[in-house]
């Protein structure tokens, strides 16, 4: 195996690394205000597109966790990115919550339900049968469906809750269309986190709990990475999958010293 570059940026998932159900994980503070104060390029990700980044900034600072808002990647930023790339200022039906709207505004999106060029599937905890049915027929009459991510559940403190790859998987039983998913595991939303910090992915680390978003886009956009244990992925997990981590290490506290 060919010797990987320094680690000279990170990228580290938020839930089950940082935190758990609002309770910020062991090391997680060290962690943050070691890659602060090393001047180091780093960003927080989240599959989650319900938030903006100030507001997931002022609820992690509430932990303890102080984290600038320019240091937050979505999905919802990077599902934004692309459609800005694919086709400036177009218009959207969306699904979502503020995270998502936000940020399609901010590249100068129109949300609308006439004849958009994308129908866009977000969280949210409201999904609405009114609201999907008519993302249904916009498909139906030609909108190319977009989803922020794939992840098919959630979590709560009251358990469980469907996310937006069971509702998009809903919306394609009904269409017969598959959406393009823009969050992890696609590396294209790593890659993007990395160009807005002026990162290189041969020099940047991917930290995860889950291996098959978080760990799997670190390697397919070519970045070292780190599994903790403290999150959904358990040791025996590991072995299942056709693809390794770098390392596999408890929690994000055994991580401090590498920054």
């Amino acid at each position: 195996m060919a010797e990987r570059k320094p680690i000279e940026s990170w990228l580290t998932d938020m839930d089950g690394v940082l935190i758990h159900e609002g309770i910020p994980l062991p090391g997680a503070d060290e962690f943050i205000k070691r890659l602060r104060e090393s001047g180091k390029p780093f960003l927080v990700l989240t599959n989650n597109s319900i938030y903006t980044p100030r507001d997931l900034h002022a609820r992690l600072s509430r932990m303890g966790l102080l984290v600038p808002v320019e240091n937050i990647w979505t999905s919802a930023l990077a599902t934004a990115k692309f459609l800005d790339d694919q086709r400036p200022c177009g218009t959207a039906y969306v699904i979502g919550e503020a995270g998502l709207t936000t940020a399609l505004h901010d590249i100068g999106y129109i949300l609308s339900d006439a004849e958009p060029d994308y129908v866009v599937l977000g969280e949210t905890r409201t999904y609405s049968f009114e609201a999907l049915t008519k993302a249904i027929r916009l498909i139906d009459a030609g909108a190319r469906f977009i989803a922020t991510n794939p992840d098919e559940v959630g979590p709560s403190a009251e358990g469980a809750l469907p996310a937006t790859g069971s509702v998009a998987a809903l919306i394609t039983k009904a269409t017969g269309k598959e959406p393009y998913f823009v969050g992890k595991p696609n590396p294209l939303m790593m890659r993007a986190g990395l160009n807005a910090i002026g990162a290189h992915s041969e020099t940047s680390a991917m930290i995860g709990d889950r291996m098959d978003t978080d760990v799997r886009a670190g390697i397919e956009a070519g970045m070292e990475t780190f599994l903790v244990l403290s999150g959904l992925t358990q040791p025996d997990d590991v072995e299942r999958h056709p693809f390794r981590p770098s390392r596999v290490v408890n929690s994000i506290a055994d991580l401090v010293e590498l920054v």
